[in-house]
């Protein structure tokens, strides 16, 4: 008989449910977030309330079976929220615990395979939202950007501008996932919004921005327009680079 676990969604979540699918010896398990969960026909089912202790004791574990890469690619595999993500790791986990030796890399089995594609997709999302994210500067001073990436890649970005941009208040949203991060000079803090229903993310509202960045967004249009060369465009291998899908986020594109 199947038992199906129901998280919050997080990672810290999953590995909670890892630790109580061992704990209780489950045979049949699927692991679902709450938002998917479907009341099975036949099988039981259960509630896990994220534990650190437990999360953290699932992780251990795994540091001592697999290298650092290896865990990285649990991780980005974890944030594609594929419907089947969990079972594919959780399977995989299986796989790693009882195996003698380090068997992260071997994609003879199905699912440490699976795990290796998904990290490569989360991968190439998490280096193009690095490359193409445009900030707007607020009349509060922040700089804003809006996002809504395939994958959960907040948490693989938020190092790489907290660097770049240290001296800079700013702040990430994903729209899709409805949460973002926000950089305050000191630290990285999750926050969440709410929108007015004719907030428009693609549009510069004057009564939000400051009139400056109207005028840097001209600058930057004039100097895209100044340095396309048309007798040299090729867009298919443009759209290769900056796919479609990001355009209305650029301001060049406007």
């Amino acid at each position: 008989m199947e038992t199906t676990l129901i998280y919050d969604g997080t990672f810290d979540g999953f590995l909670t449910a890892v630790f109580t699918a061992f704990d209780m010896k489950l045979k049949a398990v699927t692991i679902v977030t709450t938002e998917r969960f479907q009341q099975p026909l036949f099988g039981s089912y259960e509630t896990v309330h994220t534990d650190a202790e437990k999360a953290n004791r699932v992780w251990t574990g795994l540091k001592k079976k697999l290298s650092a890469n290896d865990l990285r690619r649990f991780y980005y595999a974890f944030l594609s929220e594929k419907p089947t993500v969990e079972d594919s790791l959780f399977q995989a986990m299986v796989y790693v615990f009882t195996a003698k030796t380090n068997v992260g890399s071997d994609y003879t089995n199905v699912h440490i395979l699976e795990i290796s594609k998904l990290t490569k997709n989360v991968g190439r999302e998490k280096h193009r939202m690095e490359a193409f994210v445009r900030f707007k500067l607020t009349k509060d001073g922040v700089y804003f950007a809006n996002i809504e990436p395939d994958f959960n890649v907040l948490p693989l970005i938020k190092n790489h501008f907290k660097r770049r941009y240290a001296d800079q208040k700013w702040l990430i949203y994903d729209l899709k996932r409805k949460y973002g991060i926000y950089y305050d000079l000191e630290q990285v803090d999750i926050i969440t919004l709410e929108f007015d229903a004719d907030f428009d993310p693609s549009k510069t509202s004057t009564d939000i921005f400051a009139a400056i960045e109207l005028e840097f967004q001209q600058l930057w249009n004039d100097y895209f327009k100044s340095t396309n060369i048309a007798s040299r465009k090729n867009m298919k291998l443009h759209i290769q680079h900056v796919p479609k899908r990001y355009w209305k986020y650029l301001s060049e594109k406007q």
